[in-house]
């Protein structure tokens, strides 16, 4: 089996990480059934958050009786130590445990330290003394705070968005990781569901040994997608690496990630989407794009307050409101009849 150690924590997975934001948006059973699934076909990585709605308590149900054999990470966004063990205490009830294995800061704007006035480092110290958490990890989107995560020796793991359209300042911290002894855990893997070749995505992780990486599954057709690479690992053949060179030429330069850090919008608006329907119009079904509900959705742009809030969150630096300009007179342009 395609075995990943996430460095100094000795967790030992296989490469397929099962990323359980997805799954709030679908229902208990039909989740439950999808974990389990996930757990009888040798996943036994998951990874939640405190904010993802019910996919924590989700999870808790499918993992109930077979806690002992898989590893469960969760995140925190507390900004102070009040908020980090009010969180931690409700995520370990809704998970039905009273451990976690990788405890994670979610997206700080900083490196958490020790002495830093927040709290937060000290109380995640505590609760790993306490036996609450295993491992200490952090996850970010931004190279500035990933950096000093790394550097600083405190994190056992880092969580950050790679995939085959990585930059060299994001193959650089994949090394700087591993030379830390480092665990890596991919998040956007699929670049927010750009991404539409598993076997591509999967074959471009095969040579990074220390990186995890976490595939968000909504759907039982992308579980047996993964589920059918790490039975037979598709090779980086000359088929593969033309469709990574085309992706790479279509979605180079600026453009949504669909992180949702933007959100949520003064007047309303779905950015995460709204802001990369140009991109996800003509790499998934178009249908389910053009329905009247999504019609709505990209109207909602004509609501913009140029307020700047959600350029000021954009991690990647965006002009995020000229971003959702572009996408709806495109949008608008197709509507009229213009080709795909």
């Amino acid at each position: 089996m395609n075995q990943i150690r996430l460095g100094k924590t000795e967790i030992c997975v296989n490469r397929n990480g099962f990323g359980a934001l997805p799954i709030q948006r679908i229902p208990k059973e039909e989740a439950v059934r999808l974990v389990r699934k996930a757990y009888d076909h040798g996943i036994r990585f998951f990874d939640t958050a405190y904010t993802y709605t019910d996919s924590e308590e989700k999870l808790g149900e499918a993992l109930a009786g077979i806690r002992d054999q898989v590893f469960i990470a969760t995140k925190t966004p507390a900004e102070n130590s009040e908020d980090f063990w009010k969180h931690l205490e409700e995520s370990l009830r809704r998970l039905g445990t009273d451990y976690v294995d990788l405890y994670q800061f979610h997206n700080p704007s900083f490196c958490p330290k020790p002495g830093d006035g927040t709290g937060l480092y000290e109380a995640m110290a505590e609760a790993k003394d306490r036996g609450m958490v295993r491992h200490i990890g952090i996850t970010n989107h931004r190279l500035s705070v990933a950096r000093e995560a790394v550097d600083s020796g405190l994190y056992e793991t880092l969580q950050f968005p790679f995939s085959y359209l990585a930059g060299e300042p994001d193959l650089e911290l994949v090394e700087r990781c591993r030379k830390q002894d480092m665990g890596f855990i991919a998040m956007k893997a699929l670049s927010g569901g750009l991404i539409t070749s598993a076997r591509a995505a999967y074959a471009f992780m095969v040579p990074f040994s220390h990186v995890l990486p976490i595939w968000g599954i909504q759907r039982e057709r992308e579980l047996d997608e993964f589920l059918e690479c790490d039975r037979l690992v598709p090779e980086m053949d000359q088929e593969l690496k033309a469709v990574i060179e085309h992706d790479r030429a279509e979605l180079a330069g600026e453009f949504c990630r669909g992180c949702g850090y933007c959100m949520p919008c003064p007047v309303g608006i779905e950015i995460n989407n709204c802001a990369r329907m140009s991109l996800m119009i003509r790499r998934s079904p178009s249908d389910a794009h053009l329905t009247g509900e999504a019609r709505e959705k990209m109207k909602k742009i004509e609501d913009c307050l140029h307020c700047g809030q959600c350029s000021a969150k954009c991690p990647y630096g965006l002009d995020t409101p000229a971003l959702l300009e572009k996408n709806y007179e495109d949008y608008r342009e197709i509507l009229a009849g213009k080709p795909l």
